[in-house]
This record gives C-alpha cells, structure tokens and sequence, in this order.
C-alpha cells in the first residue's frame, strides 16, 4: 500500500507540472499578444527570456515522467495518464514557441503601427488562442471528456478569424515594400495563432485518449 500511495502521489505531482507548465503558456500567449499589439519591444524580450524558461520546466518535467516509467510499473488507466503527460507538455512546448515567433515579428513590425481592423483581428486571435488552451487544461484537470470533445469545434471561432485577417490584409493592400513585408509578417502570426489553437485541440484529444485508450487521430 505504501508503494502504491508514493506512486499515486508521484502521478498527482505530475498532473500538477501539467497545470503548472500550462499557466506559465497561457501567460506568454498574453504577453506575446500584448507586445505585438503594443509594439512593446520589452514586452518581446519578456517573452523570449520566458520561453527559455519554459524549456527548461519542461525538460525537467519530462524527466521526472520518464522516472516514473522507469522506476514504477503503471497500467492501463495510469499509463495511459503518464503518456498524456508527456505529449501534453510537448503541445505545451511548442505553443510557447509559437508566442516566440509572434514576439519577434513585433521586432520586425516596429515602428509600423497596424491598422485598427487588424489590430483588433490579432487581439481577438490571441485571446482564442488562450481561451482554447485553457479549456484543454480545464479538462485535463477534471478529466472532463465533453469539454475536450468541443475544442475541435471551437477551433473553427479560430480558422474564422485567420480568414477574416487574411481577407483585411489583401484589402488593404501593399503600396510598397515596407506595407509588403508588414503584411507577410502579419500573416506569419495569423498563422502561429492558428497552429496555437490546433495544438490546444490536440490536448484535448490526448485527454480523450485517457478516458478511451483511443490514440489521437485513430479515434474512427
């Protein structure tokens, strides 16, 4: 009993890294949205010293996961816990990342200032992006399977919105070289908003995958 009670404290603690890794994403998808929406370049160096952060909790996260494999002998509902852990914290990893792209095109916008639409295209991007990590994490927390099986459509608010700033960009136009490369650069973050929110997506459908034993992707 004493065995099981440490590795059930041990499998506690690693959900709790979960939660902890996640907030500190969720931050930087705030942070990055704020800089680029600001033009704040200390904002951007904010993010980029965070990320550096974030990769190193998330390594050490992970070697603490791999422990337990090595030292325990999980089954079926635990295991399975165990290895949504680790493909959790690597969705988390890569979203931080993408926060970094959006951190550093701020550097490569300034001192342009974005029209007011897609200003507020962008802050609204970043809020879903942020909304649909949360909720992923929410229920992996909880366990809870319905809110993990509305993400995918929840996605689509996403996919929404990068049309719209795609169609705002190509109305506005490009009257010179400078505006063009604005406009790359806005689309290159449209783009990691986007992929921040499938990656929110794939979270919940690892929390799926505990409660079914379904792999993500074979769910049909």
């Amino acid at each position: 009993m004493t065995e099981r009670r440490g590795f059930d404290e041990q499998l506690d603690d690693a959900k709790s890294d979960v939660v902890t890794l996640a907030a500190r994403v969720c931050e930087q998808i705030a942070r990055a949205t704020q800089s680029i929406l600001d033009g704040d370049l200390e904002a951007v160096d904010a993010v980029y010293a965070e990320h550096a952060e974030i990769g190193a909790l998330h390594r050490e996260i992970e070697e603490r996961t791999y422990r337990i494999f090595a030292l325990q002998q999980p089954i079926a509902i635990d295991l399975r816990i165990l290895l949504a852990v680790l493909r959790i914290l690597h969705e988390l990893e890569l979203t931080a990342g993408l926060m970094r792209n959006v951190a550093r095109a701020t550097r490569r916008l300034h001192p342009r200032q974005m029209s007011p639409r897609t200003r507020g295209i962008i802050e609204r991007m970043g809020n879903q992006a942020g909304t649909q990590m949360q909720i992923a994490i929410d229920a992996f927390v909880d366990n809870d399977v319905s809110a993990a099986s509305a993400l995918p459509d929840m996605d689509d608010v996403m996919d929404d919105l990068q049309k719209e700033l795609f169609r705002t960009i190509f109305a506005e136009g490009a009257p010179d070289e400078s505006a063009l490369q604005q406009a790359v650069q806005i689309t290159f973050v449209g783009r990691d908003y986007e992929r921040a929110a499938d990656h929110a997506v794939t979270i919940a459908r690892w929390v799926r995958f505990i409660a079914s034993g379904v792999l993500p992707g074979h769910e049909d």
